[in-house]
């Protein structure tokens, strides 16, 4: 693809109601004249004489890489199943570790948006409910006389966090981060709709959701399904983020755990979709975004736009 049908991508998923003609992100006008500097493509309103380029005010603002690298990037990033190692991202681009890691992010953000006030559940439908712990691992001593018990929390880094995960039967997956499975009931509370059948496993940290919802409960060591309570639903989010955090990324906890975490319920909501489907998905979230949250200001060594 050339760097001319890369922009004409961007454009025509950033302002679909125009058919991908540029319209003025500062004042909304619709008359903009091409103003290009050399391959850059560029536009200047008529009405409030702004230029503007087809990243302008996008998760991609201040861009310094070509459009048709950002395109392959996000087209690499969805070809995967369990997540991209960033060092094998780094190598397809031909950019800096640093630079694919941002890029990578920037991604999980607009992957991130597509669950910003997400409800699930309703009259008549099931969500499933579970946790599953990631992060703080402590390594263990070389000898075998100096080897603690890590299962004991004063031997613990301090650093595991559980990611719960609401997923509704045939619908979508909402993921979190928390400290522990009981902080994470009033979420669940919030982001459950009433009526919602709830099924989840023993935890007694699920024994505050029946107030609300009718739950089923299940004891994994009996079975996967016993009385039509199951949680497979869960269990499949959980095993594609575990892969993906043992084969790729092998370090996921800390400040932007909970990007992992939603980029694993994306790839699962997704995984059915053409890769075709899921890159116009995700360029279409970049593009309605403004710069990015976690980097703008960081990355660019200036104040966030």
């Amino acid at each position: 693809m050339s760097d001319r049908g890369a922009e004409n991508v961007f454009a025509r998923l950033r302002w679909p109601a125009t058919d991908g003609k540029p319209v003025c992100p500062n004042c909304g006008c619709t008359t903009c004249h091409d103003c290009r500097r050399g391959e850059s493509a560029r536009w200047r309103c008529k009405a409030c004489g702004a230029d503007f380029s087809v990243t302008s005010g996008t998760l991609f603002a201040w861009r310094k890489l070509p459009l048709k690298t950002y395109l392959l990037a996000i087209v690499v990033f969805c070809n995967e199943v369990k997540g991209k190692s960033m060092l094998a991202l780094s190598r397809d681009l031909g950019v800096q570790y640093k630079t694919a890691f941002v890029l990578a992010h920037k991604l999980r953000e607009a992957m991130a948006s597509a669950m910003r006030g997400l409800t699930i559940g309703g009259e008549g439908k099931v969500a499933e409910v579970d946790g599953a712990y990631f992060g703080g691992h402590v390594r263990p001593s070389n000898l075998a006389a100096d080897r603690i018990d890590r299962r004991l929390a004063e031997n613990q880094s301090g650093k595991r966090k559980v990611v719960v995960v609401m997923r509704e039967r045939g619908g979508r997956t909402l993921p979190s981060v928390f400290a522990s499975e009981d902080a994470a009931v009033s979420f669940i509370r919030a982001r459950i709709a009433k009526g919602t059948e709830v099924h989840a496993d023993e935890s007694p940290a699920w024994n505050a959701l029946h107030a609300k919802f009718a739950m089923k409960r299940i004891n994994h060591q009996e079975g996967y399904s016993v009385d039509e309570a199951c949680t497979n639903g869960a269990e499949s989010y959980f095993s594609r983020m575990r892969r993906g955090e043992l084969g790729h990324h092998h370090h996921i906890a800390g400040a932007y755990f909970a990007r992992y975490a939603q980029e694993a319920a994306w790839r699962e909501d997704g995984r059915r979709l053409a890769n075709g489907d899921q890159v116009d998905g995700v360029v279409g979230l970049a593009m309605r975004l403004g710069p990015s949250v976690d980097f703008c200001g960081y990355w660019q060594r200036a104040k966030a736009a």
